[in-house]
């Protein structure tokens, strides 16, 4: 089983990563980082707060965008392209297709975000002023041995970008440790984007087992917006809503999941409050979107194992 689900996950990565419009998406997030720095040089004091800010608010950003928009398209396209069927006439059964097919789609992301989350971090290295020749030498290195891996690695180019990304990020996290606080930012907000990510994906391959690219776009985007309003559906007040509104808005926010989680204050972020231990709070999300993410998995496979391509 496990041998037919990584197949399925690694030809959906390689599938993926081929997909210009992620390529489009990622140039506008290195753009956005990119021009935090324009941003940051108009401040007084604030400019690594700025760049960081910024840069872990566009790691959330176009990671959401891009989970939206490959979970929408990543089954439908199989079917468009009739690819499917003698993919299913083998020994796979469809739920061990809808779980390969979500977790290329994570690896997808996790590559996204290790890059976006990387640049980030090399912005604020070279700002710290501490290791810049060190920081400027080992992301050169970097960028050669992977040249030299594409260059190698003739059938297996896209897989070398994965584990780099990764080495990548957690090397420029060492080297920006004079950024302070504002490395933990977005290391932080990388590892909580990431985990959300966790649940949109799989909110939207629900909707794409039964359901057409645009419609699973646009039913995934109304249930971020929930998820990202729970806080406040819960909260509305009666005397102006009235109970009618009151009630159905504490019903949506117990049953979409609660996003503004992964979008915790900046203090938080920074573990400043005593009451609330950070890597407990950071735990507790995973741990949160994991559950969701089994449970909306085996919903889709439900639904998707139930459907009748003909």
């Amino acid at each position: 089983m496990f041998g037919r689900v990584s197949a399925i996950a690694m030809n959906t990565y390689r599938e993926a990563v081929r997909a210009r419009v992620l390529f489009g998406l990622l140039a506008l997030a290195l753009a956005t980082s990119g021009y935090s720095l324009v941003i940051a040089a108009m401040s007084v004091r604030q400019e690594m707060r700025i760049v960081a800010d910024i840069g872990a608010a566009s790691i959330s950003f176009y990671a959401i965008l891009v989970s939206v928009i490959l979970g929408a398209t990543s089954l439908y396209r199989e079917l468009e392209l009739k690819t499917i069927f003698p993919i299913l006439t083998r020994r796979l059964r469809r739920h061990e297709y809808v779980v390969g097919k979500y977790l290329g789609i994570l690896a997808t992301l996790l590559v996204f975000i290790a890059l976006d989350g990387a640049t980030v971090l090399t912005i604020l290295a070279v700002q710290s002023k501490q290791h810049v020749g060190l920081t400027v030498a080992v992301l050169g290195a970097m960028v050669a041995a992977l040249g030299l891996s594409l260059w190698r690695a003739t059938h297996a180019r896209v897989f070398v970008v994965l584990p780099w990304s990764v080495v990548c990020f957690l090397v420029m996290a060492l080297l920006s440790d004079g950024a302070g606080s504002e490395r933990q930012i977005v290391m932080v907000s990388a590892a909580l984007t990431l985990a959300e990510v966790t649940i949109v994906g799989a909110i939207a391959m629900v909707f794409s087992a039964f359901s057409s690219p645009f419609l699973t776009a646009i039913f995934t985007a109304f249930l971020f917006v929930i998820g990202r309003s729970a806080d406040t559906l819960s909260n509305i007040p009666e005397r102006m809503f009235g109970h009618t509104v009151r009630t159905a808005g504490i019903v949506l926010a117990r049953i979409v999941p609660n996003l503004n989680l992964y979008v915790p204050p900046r203090p938080l972020l920074l573990g400043q409050l005593t009451a609330v231990p950070l890597a407990s709070y950071v735990g507790h999300a995973w741990l949160n979107a994991l559950f969701y993410a089994v449970l909306l998995l085996s919903l889709s496979a439900i639904v998707f194992r139930r459907r009748d391509f003909q």
